[in-house]
């Protein structure tokens, strides 16, 4: 027998199918309904799958009973767990077959970014082994890991201690993590790998990545799927960066007139991509319109118009008269080798349209050979409230954090419709949202999309939130300071709720003096002298404050030694930096940024002060905090260990 994220299961084959988070919710819910006998009636799974919020909708009698039959079991049958998470992987796979989805889902729970039938793709470990070895070949801390040989699983054996995802985040968004945190040396402990996994999990969430069901325990096992499926998020980030008008204005040129560069603003970078490549190809006499980077791309005609619209003097249209789809590729790609863009991608991944692979050779090609022309900017339409970008950046990696269905591209955009509002409401306040007076996506008639944000409107005022003179239709016309107005609230009500949930003064409402109280106790007693008046409080500036109180709530993980005096500019910068990655580090989901900390912005003051006071709740020390277990995010501190 073997324990996998706390649960003990016989059959090996099964713990490869869940993550550790998975593992311990559906054992939640195998707990919840079984009888005093420890066994899962199927009457009792049917009566009871509607009751739970975590159940997406009552299985269906014929479903349920083909799923059985498919494990050799029947409906008299008594379930145990693993029988359970055997039925669990059948309906999946039927859910999966009949392409259901969002909330008509009819396995047991919804996993939101792990499939549960896991699969490494061969030709995608080596496409990300060979970016590993060309971005990170000179970087001092890997030098005796790299080059990873592609063929083997050594790409898993270097991931187990944190230090290569790390440094993959840090290449896709610069500055991400202060790598001064990150523990290196050649043998780690427990705790130091922990760390390191804690850091990077907490740092992907805030560049965007989704990792809801990846734990620290799966990224220290290597577990393949999650490994390749977070290293393939991180990639992804780093190819499409440039992919929008404010790094590249002149993609303004694929569009026709200024109103379609307004909308050009709010494409995601993967279909701005697809704008990019459709306009080469038109220019290059090419009839069809590619939608995806699969289906559209297998015959490698489109590939072969591309090459020699954007570089018409190495690049031919000699394949299209090649009648053999793998000999063809082939030429595709030894004309992408003569331009020095050959990367990712190989023939055979070409005809099966492998959508990841085919994206990332896109991208490759976009940041070689452009093709764009710097006559055509419409650079003062790009004009953005320094402030307004950078709280649109917070509540947007945080709304993404949560694990709804939807991934929020483009703040302002993304939630005109309402319903990213309401999911993001029922994760905060669970039931306030009447889903039977809600719209899905995509919604054509206005009317449809008011009475979404009318909804969120109205369950906002029931949670107290401050929306004198506000309607929905501000939402749907996107007014961007009642947005952010709103999410913040939103963004507050969550932490305070969470906050409250720990009990702490009893049952009373936290307020943001009691936060403020606290943080100042927890320096105090840690005998250091710093103090915070308020979230205003420009003394706040050089970062000590912060440091103390890190410090304070767990005393190993400030190196006082690399700390400034905070008294420059750049002094600052680099306090801010290190508060950030230490935050991360112990386990705290911070979406701020240097700045934020250095310009003393009170909304981002609060949220990193409310982050440190729930971890430390969460991990109380010999003082005596609060005692509470947790399984947020998978992740643990050595206390724990």
């Amino acid at each position: 027998m073997a324990s996998f994220g706390g649960v003990v299961l016989s059959d090996p084959w099964l713990s490869t199918q869940f993550t550790q988070l998975e593992l311990r919710k559906l054992k939640t819910q195998f707990d919840s309904l079984v009888g005093k006998d420890g066994f899962l009636s199927v009457p009792d799974l049917l009566s009871g799958a509607s009751r739970f919020q975590t159940l997406q909708r009552q299985i269906a009698h014929d479903e349920l009973s083909l799923a059985l039959e498919n494990v050799g079991l029947n409906m008299d049958s008594m379930l145990d767990f693993e029988a359970f998470l055997k039925t669990y992987l059948q309906l999946q796979k039927a859910r999966d077959h009949k392409g259901e989805s969002g909330r008509k889902l009819s396995a047991f729970l919804k996993i939101a970014s792990t499939t549960l039938l896991h699969t490494v793709s061969d030709s995608e470990k080596k496409a990300y082994v060979d970016h590993i070895n060309t971005y990170l070949s000179d970087d001092p801390a890997l030098a005796k890991h790299l080059p990873i040989d592609p063929s083997s699983d050594q790409l898993f054996t270097i991931a187990k201690n944190g230090v290569l995802l790390c440094k993959l985040i840090n290449l896709a968004v610069p500055g991400t993590i202060d790598e001064r945190v990150l523990n290196v040396k050649d043998h780690l402990n427990p705790w130091e790998r922990n760390e390191n996994h804690t850091l990077c999990l907490n740092s992907a969430k805030a560049i965007g990545c989704s990792v809801v069901n990846i734990g620290t325990e799966d990224l220290a096992e290597g577990r393949p799927h999650l490994v390749v499926g977070l290293i393939s998020q991180i990639i992804k980030l780093q190819l499409l960066a440039d992919l929008n008008l404010k790094k590249t204005p002149q993609l303004a040129e694929i569009v026709e007139d200024r109103q379609e560069v307004e909308e050009l603003m709010h494409l995601p970078p993967e279909k701005m991509l697809l704008r990019w490549l459709n306009f080469q190809l038109q220019k290059g006499g090419y009839e069809k319109t590619i939608s995806n980077f699969s289906s559209d791309l297998k015959d490698g005609e489109a590939y072969t118009v591309l090459l020699n619209t954007l570089a018409p003097e190495s690049c031919d249209l000699a394949p299209l008269a090649v009648n053999d789809p793998l000999e063809r590729a082939n030429q595709v790609l030894s004309q992408a080798d003569q331009i020095g863009c050959r990367k990712y991608l190989t023939a055979k991944d070409i005809l099966e349209g492998s959508s990841n692979l085919n994206l990332a050779f896109v991208a490759h090609l976009f940041k070689q050979r452009r093709g764009l022309s710097n006559k055509y900017s419409f650079a003062e339409l790009i004009v953005d409230d320094e402030q307004d970008s950078r709280e649109e950046r917070a509540f947007r990696m945080w709304i993404n954090s949560l694990g709804i269905e939807t991934y929020v591209h483009d703040l302002f955009d993304g939630v005109r419709d309402g319903w990213v509002l309401l999911e993001v409401l029922d994760k905060v306040a669970p039931g306030s949202v009447n889903w039977k007076r809600a719209n899905r996506p995509p919604i054509k008639m206005p009317f449809k999309k008011v009475e979404n944000c009318n909804q969120a409107i109205s369950i906002g005022k029931q949670l107290k939130f401050s929306l004198v003179n506000v309607a929905g239709d501000d939402i749907v016309q996107g007014n961007k300071k009642l947005i952010l107005a709103y999410l913040w609230q939103l963004m507050r009500r969550s932490m305070l709720q969470l906050l409250e949930n720990l009990k702490f003064h009893g049952s009373k409402q936290i307020s943001d003096a009691d936060i403020i109280e606290w943080a100042n106790n927890k320096v105090k007693k840690a005998n250091k002298d710093s103090h915070m008046e308020n979230f205003r409080d420009k003394s706040l500036s050089n970062g000590k404050f912060f440091l103390d109180l890190l410090g304070a709530v767990e005393p190993r993980v400030v190196d006082w030694s690399i700390v400034t005096p905070g008294e420059t500019d750049e002094e600052k910068k680099q306090n801010a930096n290190y508060i950030i990655s230490v935050a991360r580090k112990i386990g705290c989901s911070v979406f701020l940024l240097w700045d934020d900390i250095v310009e003393v912005r009170p909304k981002m003051i609060l949220t990193l002060t409310a982050s440190i006071m729930l971890w430390s709740l969460l991990h109380p020390s010999e003082e005596g905090d609060l005692v509470v277990a947790s399984e947020e995010n998978g992740t643990s501190s050595p206390k724990d260990q």
